[in-house]
Order: structure tokens, then C-alpha cells, then sequence
């Protein structure tokens, strides 16, 4: 088969100049090969070359002049080459050889057959001749038309051997079968199930690289329900493992709340490109295993599950070499928060459930919202309809309320300095009475979002325990105002 047609920038053109040149067989090859099938675009294309692919490299920058960019990676026998908004990067076709203990390969000089045979999956392992006696050509050893044709992703070798070389590769099937919506093939998923354990030698940095793809998917819960089948899940996160199933007691089951946590997943992803927004999507249940019990009356209960979810999001993210930063955070938050919006809307929603719901969520109460809207999947679909209708209402009644009380992520009108200069107090516990006190005055709608009612308000307080302002102090709430 020939692609001539396909490979119509001229930069293709040009590489295979300088590879004629220097007598070097030199092909495009991996993903941007896959992606001419798929009608996928990408200005990232990797050449291999049977001689030095640095040589290679640093001719093909200096034929190019300009603005052309060269970085050598020499450790890795690699380089990379920046022309306009185009990314090459070029190799030394190899073969590699493993140690168990390691993904690190030993690697030699190799022909293209050989450095085919080291791809991870057939669909990656076609390459393309840019050589003008061969331009356009297709290499493809191992079926990955066929198996492109067929949405499946297979390894080239014994897969036992592929996925224990190097483990990483198992994530990758999962990543690509969820981004590509492909299938595994039996075989293949059949030896990512008997090899899972040696995920253990791959870095939590690289398994978060491969979960953030299939979190940034369409549908990211194929990928996640794959990791589960595949024994994986277990091994990486064992608490989102551990959602799995379903127990009966006494002729009382509850839910499913692994597959219950995949279907609000993807309601989330339908609806939002934010990866963290679907992160706390993930775990908004995290801690219902541990918080489980049966009670004779009740039947199965979870309760705190989201202050204990809350709690054990940190030590998730620091064994996973998640970010612990504001993202954490903001995860932390929703999943503390995902059953304060049903509470409204299962009760009279009142302007000061609001404001507390405001104030607490701050920016993120979109998002919250977005995330308990994915929450209601249960299969009585008037129960559903009743839910949804009411958060309409209690959406409104956010809009109302903000744009009155101007209570997301406010402070209180009178801070802790206002109330130690004005009755000449040094830091001490009266003095966050003072405050919260009028925070939650504030927020219950005794006395408005308003530094004058909040001044008042810190006058009668500071009396009643036996406090009147210093000479003068009073001008502070004037000049303030």
C-alpha cells in the first residue's frame, strides 16, 4: 500500500532528502502513522532511521535554517527538531532487551524490523518509507490496518512478554482502548490480567500521566472499569477498587457504587472538560466502604461517607503523586460538599441553608452543582425527574441569594483587627467569638452582608462580655466604611 497522497506537507519531503543523502533508510512511524487512519490531525511526528537518528537530526535542522529549532537528548539516543508549529522527533531504529526488575531497556542499533517488534501495539508499530525510491510506502508486519479496521488493540509479540518488559504498556491499552474506544483483545487483556502485578515497578508519576489521559477521554470510565477488570484498579488505588459490589442482608441490598460512581463519571465528562471536576466525580464516594453498616430499621447506611471521603482524599493523592496543592483541594471540597445540595433539595430550602452552601462552596458551587446533578442515578425516573426539577429551584434560588447578599467567598464586614483596635484588645478568644458571631448572623439573614448592621452588631456583642470602645474607636467604622 502506498500513501504518498497522505503525506502532503513537504516537510516529509525534505526529511527523506537528507536521509537519501546520508544513505539512510528513514521512516514516519508510531501514532501520526494511526492517526492518518483515524483522520486524527497532529503536528507531532516521529521519524525513525537506520543509522544515527541524531546525525539525521542535525542535518534536517541545518537544511531547514529559519527559525528551526535542534534539542539532543544523546543519553537517549534521540532528537528533536521544532519547525514552525511542527514538533520531529528522530530515532536510531533498535532492539531492546529487558531486566525484570526494570522498564529501562537495554538498547542496541537495530533494523526497522527490529524496532517494530519493540512497539507496544500493532496499531503503532505501521511506519510509512520517506525515501524517494520508496516514498510513501507502508510497512505494517503485523496486521495494524486490519486491526485499526477492527477497533482492536493487540500487542505484536507475546503479550506476556510485551506487558512484562515493560508494565507501563498495560495503561497504555487501557488509555488507548478508552481514548479510541477500542477493544482489547482477549488475549491481550487476558495477559494484562496476568501480568497486572508488575505494575509495581513503574513510577506513581508515569500511572498518573496514563490516568490523566483516560480522565481527559469522553467516555473516561471505560478506562477505569478496565483498570477494575484487570486487577489493576486494586493494585493502584485499592479505595476505588473497594466501591465494588453489592451486599444483601436480610433480603436488603444496596446499590452498586462502583458502577453507580462510573455512571456520575460520565455524566460529569458530558458535561464538563474539567479534569479535577471529573477527579472529584471519582471519589465524591470514596469512603462508603469504610463507612458501611447494616441497620435492622434503616437497612444499609453510609453515613459522613463525605466528611470521611473528605478526609481521606490527601493521603490518596500523596501515595498516587497526585498534585497537593489547590487542585487537592478543590477535590477535598466537592467531595466534602456533594450531599449539601440533596439536602436542600429534600427539605424547604431556606435562604440561610443557601448562604451556607454559598459561602462554603464559594467559586466551586457551579461545579458542585454540576457534580450532585450527575449524583441523582437512580432508576425510577420520576424520582429522577423530582430531583432535577428541584435543584432548577435551588439554582435559582443561588442566583437570588448571591446577587442580594454577595455571599460567595465573603469575608465578614468586621475583621479581627477592627475588633481588637476598637475596644484595645489583644488577640484572644473574644475576639473570634465577635467574629464568628457575625458570620453566622450573616449567614442565618438576622443582619445583612453590611459592615454598618456588622459594626452594631460587634458593639452589642463586645458588651456582653463587659467591653466598651477606646476613645476615638469609633471612627474606624466611619473611615472604613
Amino acid at each position: 500500500m502506498n500513501l504518498a497522497d497522505k503525506l502532503s506537507d513537504k516537510i516529509f519531503h525534505t526529511v527523506g532528502i537528507v536521509a537519501d543523502g546520508m544513505n539512510q533508510p528513514c521512516y514516519v512511524v508510531g501514532g501520526y502513522v494511526r492517526d492518518l487512519f483515524l483522520h486524527r490531525t497532529s503536528k507531532d511526528i516521529d521519524f525513525v532511521t537506520v543509522g544515527s537518528g541524531i546525525s539525521l537530526a542535525e542535518r534536517l535542522a541545518t537544511s531547514l535554517g529559519g527559525k528551526t529549532s535542534l534539542a539532543v537528548y544523546r543519553n537517549f539516543g534521540t532528537a528533536q527538531v521544532k519547525n514552525g508549529d511542527l514538533e520531529l522527533e528522530f530515532v536510531g531504529a533498535r532492539r531492546e532487551s529487558y531486566h525484570r526488575e526494570s522498564r529501562n531497556p537495554i538498547v542496541e542499533d537495530g533494523t526497522l524490523d527490529d524496532d517494530q517488534r519493540r512497539r507496544d501495539f500493532t496499531i503503532n508499530a505501521m511506519a510509512i518509507s520517506v525515501n524517494a525510491d520508496s516514498f510513501g510506502e507502508l510497512v505494517d508486519p503485523f496486521g495494524g490496518i486490519d486491526d485499526l479496521g477492527r477497533k482492536i488493540i493487540r500487542t505484536p509479540l507475546d503479550p506476556d512478554i510485551t506487558f512484562s518488559d515493560d508494565p507501563l504498556r498495560m495503561m497504555r491499552a487501557i488509555r488507548f482502548a478508552t481514548q479510541l474506544q477500542f477493544d482489547i483483545f482477549p488475549e491481550t487483556f487476558e495477559a494484562i490480567k496476568r501480568n497486572a502485578y508488575r505494575i509495581e515497578i513503574i513510577s506513581k508519576e508515569r500511572i498518573y500521566d496514563e490516568l490523566t489521559k483516560i480522565m481527559k477521554s469522553s467516555r473516561p470510565s471505560t478506562g477505569i472499569i478496565l483498570l477494575e477488570r484487570s486487577g489493576l484498579l486494586a493494585l493502584i488505588c485499592p479505595e476505588l477498587a473497594a466501591l465494588k459490589g453489592s451486599e444483601v442482608k436480610d433480603g436488603r441490598g444496596h446499590k452498586d457504587n462502583f458502577y453507580h460512581t462510573m455512571q456520575v463519571l460520565d455524566r460529569v465528562a458530558e458535561r464538563s472538560d474539567n479534569v479535577w471536576l471529573r477527579w472529584a466525580a471519582l471519589f465524591h464516594d470514596v469512603a462508603k466502604p469504610v463507612t458501611k453498616k447494616y441497620d435492622a430499621h434503616l437497612g444499609w447506611t453510609f453515613h459522613n461517607h463525605n466528611f470521611v471521603g473528605k478526609k481521606m482524599i490527601p493521603s490518596i493523592f500523596k501515595r498516587m503523586k497526585f498534585p497537593m496543592d489547590d487542585r487537592m483541594k478543590y477535590v477535598q471540597k466537592l467531595v466534602e460538599l456533594h450531599m449539601r445540595p440533596i439536602a436542600l433539595v429534600e427539605d424547604i430550602v431556606t435562604d440561610s441553608a443557601v448562604r451556607r452552601l454559598l459561602f462554603e462552596a464559594g467559586d466551586d458551587i457551579d461545579d458542585l452543582m454540576t457534580l450532585c446533578e450527575a449524583d441523582i442515578t437512580s432508576k425510577n425516573s420520576e424520582k429522577v425527574k423530582r430531583f432535577l426539577d428541584n435543584y432548577v429551584l435551588v439554582r435559582k434560588k443561588l442566583e437570588e441569594i448571591e446577587e442580594k447578599d454577595r455571599i460567595r467567598n465573603f469575608q465578614p464586614p468586621v475583621s479581627g483587627q477592627d475588633i481588637m483596635e476598637t475596644f484595645g484588645i489583644e488577640p484572644s478568644s473574644i475576639v473570634g467569638q465577635i467574629k464568628e458571631a457575625i458570620k453566622e448572623a450573616i449567614l442565618d439573614g438576622k443582619i445583612e452582608n453590611d459592615r454598618s448592621q456588622a459594626w452594631k452588631m460587634m458593639i452589642q456583642l463586645a458588651a456582653e462580655h463587659g467591653l466598651s470602645p477606646v476613645d476615638g474607636a469609633q471612627m474606624t467604622q466611619n473611615s472604613s466604611e
